[in-house]
């Protein structure tokens, strides 16, 4: 039996062996809390505090400005439902369409009780307007949350810009920077952000673990209140072996960043695919701003989970991991604008630091075949 292709490393990674090995060594330490004041608790401290600064440093962050969660689902949920609580009369939230549902769905409770939110259109390579951005901010605006990089389309929003336009209303900028930690270059001063989301398991650490980049002076309500853990941010005694395996995963990522290895695997993918199928394929997202491990295509004439049906071997995605089941064509590519025959064909692939050009040419041959294979389907 043939193993897995797997091209599916945007909805989650293994963890790399250095990240087993320090959880490993984390475990082995016992079962000291890092809140007790004998060894055993001082041994969970000092792994939560080594883990710290290395977080901080694939950020451009100071780590007192680290506060460890369970994932990127807390982390956004934290800072709309933190802000939300912090501020007076009724609160305005400026967004985009295309968020991941860890940022949509905290901001249509928030609007259930009280809350305005503006979701920004996207324009047809899924890319936010600065510009809209400037428009949507008024007078109740406490802030602008736009992701750095989209989980389906790979399409990288214009950070920089937003803050910028933000900054100068006195406005804070939140981004969810789960897909873009560990592949691009996600420097929290240079972006000008001042709150950020990341996710262990989507740069090949351990699931169940995530961080929120607080900017010195930005106050956040806390989302889980009882024992004061995290420096007051964050209650709940900390775990120590994913946060352990977060900082080791954050280290190794670090010679990662802008891989053209990975690249190089992307950019076969598409190549091989458009030699075989032609105008059949079609690739979604901006085509320079965007991950350099994603490739998101419409096959079209084609249901993508059909074709993906018909090759068992192949791990990949039709659309975000997070939110499949449904039937209902991708949010995203709606507001992008896609058709439904696009949206229908749409092809997540997403490489990683494990994919072999071997691998590549397997998956590109099969896929042609698949689709070459697949019946007609009506108009």
């Amino acid at each position: 039996t043939r193993r897995t292709i797997y091209l599916d490393y945007n909805a989650s990674t293994a963890p790399d062996p250095e990240v087993v090995a320090a959880m490993m060594d984390a475990l082995a330490e016992g079962a000291g809390n890092p809140s007790s004041g004998h060894e055993p608790g001082r041994r969970a401290a000092r792994a939560v505090e080594s883990a710290r600064p290395e977080v901080a440093s694939i950020l451009g962050a100071h780590p007192d400005e680290i506060v460890f969660t369970s994932g990127g689902t807390e982390s956004n949920n934290h800072v709309l439902k933190g802000l939300f609580h912090r501020a007076h009369g009724r609160p305005h939230f400026v967004t985009s369409a295309i968020e991941h549902p860890s940022i949509i769905e905290p901001c249509r409770f928030l609007e259930r009780l009280g809350a305005r939110v503006t979701y920004l259109p996207v324009d047809r390579s899924g890319r936010v307007s600065p510009d809209d951005v400037a428009d949507a901010i008024d007078d109740d605006t406490v802030l602008v949350s736009v992701m750095h990089a989209n989980n389906e389309t790979g399409t990288i929003q214009p950070i920089r810009e937003i803050t910028a336009v933000a900054r100068e209303r006195g406005v804070l900028v939140h981004t969810d920077a789960a897909q873009s930690v560990g592949k691009i270059r996600t420097d929290v001063r240079e972006l000008g952000v001042d709150l950020l989301s990341l996710a262990g398991h989507k740069l090949h650490g351990p699931k169940g673990v995530g961080a929120l980049f607080v900017r010195r002076g930005v106050e956040l309500e806390p989302l889980l209140h009882g024992g004061g853990h995290e420096a007051g941010r964050r209650s709940s005694t900390e775990a120590v072996p994913v946060i352990a395996g977060l900082g080791a995963a954050c280290r190794v990522a670090e010679s990662w960043i802008d891989s053209e290895t990975i690249r190089s695997r992307r950019d076969q993918l598409w190549h091989g695919l458009r030699e075989l199928l032609g105008e059949k394929v079609r690739v979604n997202g901006d085509p320079g701003a965007r991950l350099p491990n994603t490739l998101h295509v419409s096959l079209l004439g084609e249901d993508a989970s059909a074709i993906l049906d018909r090759i068992p071997e192949l791990a990949a995605s039709t659309g975000s991991a997070c939110h499949t089941g449904s039937e209902a064509p991708s949010g995203v590519l709606g507001a992008m604008g896609l058709g439904m025959d696009e949206a229908r064909g749409a092809l997540r692939l997403s490489v990683g630091r494990w994919t072999t050009e071997e691998e590549v040419e397997y998956a590109v041959e099969r896929l042609a075949r698949a689709v070459e294979a697949a019946p007609s389907m009506p108009r």
